[in-house]
């Protein structure tokens, strides 16, 4: 009998903290309109962001940046080659990676921070690597994905992630 007890003890205690919870989870009544309340909203002016389409016009079939590298290979005119192209978002550009004759892609989405996207290419402190990134909106180069050689295999990996956050300002009470 008593080990039944030590194992009734926990379920009633486990029925007895949940009812508390499920009590303590119900909605509260809504608070009573305020005279900001019931004033008409303004509607906020446009965030920077929102003044950039999200959709282009017009896709360049041309690679808006390129960045490439002649290889030792005596032999052959091989290059380490990365290409950037527009795709029909404006945020979003296709990756095209090159070394001898190892092709690959992958996608690049930049942040939106209000002005029109400014990807670059620049060369990477090793051989045969090159850094992807983009021009901030002080025009200061933000490093983003790494495309390099790695025994002898063509790899990309993201150095930085960038997320944009926006904040509605709302007004203290009484002011």
């Amino acid at each position: 009998m008593r080990f039944v007890r030590a194992i009734q003890f926990p379920f009633y205690f486990l029925f007895l903290m949940g009812a508390i919870l499920f009590a303590a989870c119900g909605e509260s009544a809504p608070a009573p309109a305020t005279q900001s309340d019931s004033m008409p909203a303004t509607p906020a002016p446009p965030l920077p962001q929102d003044t950039i389409p999200q959709q282009r016009d017009s896709v360049s079939q041309q690679p808006v940046a390129v960045y490439a590298e002649k290889t030792d290979d005596p032999l052959n005119d091989w290059y380490f080659k990365v290409r950037l192209y527009e795709t029909p978002q404006t945020f979003r550009y296709l990756v095209k990676m090159e070394f001898e004759e190892i092709r690959g892609t992958d996608t690049l989405r930049l942040p939106n921070l209000g002005t029109r996207p400014q990807p670059v290419l620049k060369k990477g402190e090793e051989k045969y690597s090159c850094i992807i990134g983009f021009m901030d909106q002080h025009q200061v180069f933000q490093p983003y994905k790494k495309v390099y050689v790695e025994n002898n295999s063509l790899k990309i990996t993201a150095l930085r992630q960038f997320r944009v956050v926006r904040r509605t300002l709302v007004p203290a009470p009484g002011k």
